[in-house]
């Protein structure tokens, strides 16, 4: 069965060269990219339009020209902005892009305290920020130049990685116990969203999902809801609706059956909600989607 990813383990880009540059249009192209982290850093920057994305359960509006920088290992989605669509392109890039020899003292100095939580920064910055306006000069020239990226230009986008690197560090700061705390915390809330991944379709309670994260019931709603914005039984019903939108543009599999695979035993409740999420019903949906296609 298909599912949404979570941890993204892909290599992005190659092996030797762990970078890629994408370009995104919301919802033409996706119509969100749920809530999932991974290894590499990230840049999101707007081109037009509007989209939201959502990090660490903080949901921030991009505009043209805004950008948001997303650390290692943090938890954050993309979706549709409620005043229309948007534009916009993304960077990854793995650590080990800055990493010379065994010991090498600028990645420990440098890299490895964003990695290991010791240095945190904002994520959000508009487009007349002051680090906006520095680096994106350098943003641009990797989008403007990816195609080249693995061929002949690789010293420019690496030359615009370090340059970059230099910024984050200048606006960064030194984790607070707190905030470290707080993100230890949320971290250990991934597991709530593994047990999702796998028991989608089965009754899941709130009592065996905060077991699997150590915490006690209210204590997990709370933090749970300040993660990803929504309560845990919201997320769960977004994620099963999720799942079968994919399944009705990607298969020949009946509404009905896609409905019970997804964890919906009532399909008039499973109509409802497919339809208040996508403003089509599922069958509407599925003739759209084989439309575009």
């Amino acid at each position: 069965m298909d599912y949404a990813p979570l941890q993204e383990t892909k290599i992005h880009g190659t092996v030797t060269f762990p970078y890629s540059v994408y370009r995104g249009r919301i919802p033409e192209w996706i119509h969100s990219f749920p809530l999932h982290w991974h290894d590499d850093f990230e840049l999101i920057y707007c081109t037009s339009g509007q989209m939201q994305v959502t990090l660490w359960g903080q949901a921030h509006t991009l505009r043209a020209q805004d950008l948001i920088v997303i650390l290692p290992h943090a938890v954050h989605s993309i979706e549709q902005s409620s005043s229309g669509d948007g534009e916009y392109f993304n960077i990854l890039f793995h650590p080990s892009l800055f990493k010379g020899t065994e010991a090498d003292p600028c990645y420990d100095k440098y890299v490895l305290p964003f990695l290991n939580g010791e240095k945190t920064m904002d994520c959000f910055y508009p487009a007349a920020s002051s680090f906006n306006q520095t680096v994106t000069p350098s943003i641009l020239s990797m989008y403007d130049n990816r195609k080249e990226s693995y061929s002949t230009l690789e010293l420019v986008v690496k030359s615009n990685l370090f340059l970059l690197l230099h910024h984050m560090n200048q606006y960064s700061t030194t984790a607070t116990s707190d905030s470290r705390s707080l993100q230890l915390s949320y971290s250990r809330l991934k597991n709530a969203l593994y047990y999702v991944q796998k028991f989608y379709d089965h009754d899941i309670s709130i009592r065996e999902v905060s077991e699997q994260c150590g915490f006690s019931e209210s204590h997990f709603m709370k933090l749970f809801k300040e993660l990803t914005g929504m309560s845990f039984n919201a997320y769960l019903v977004n994620y099963r609706l999720e799942l079968a939108a994919k399944q009705l543009s990607g298969t020949d599999y009946k509404v009905i059956d896609i409905a019970e695979n997804c964890g919906f035993h009532n399909h008039s409740y499973f109509t409802r909600a497919f339809q208040k999420k996508y403003k089509k019903t599922p069958l509407m949906y599925r003739k759209a989607a084989h439309m575009e296609g």
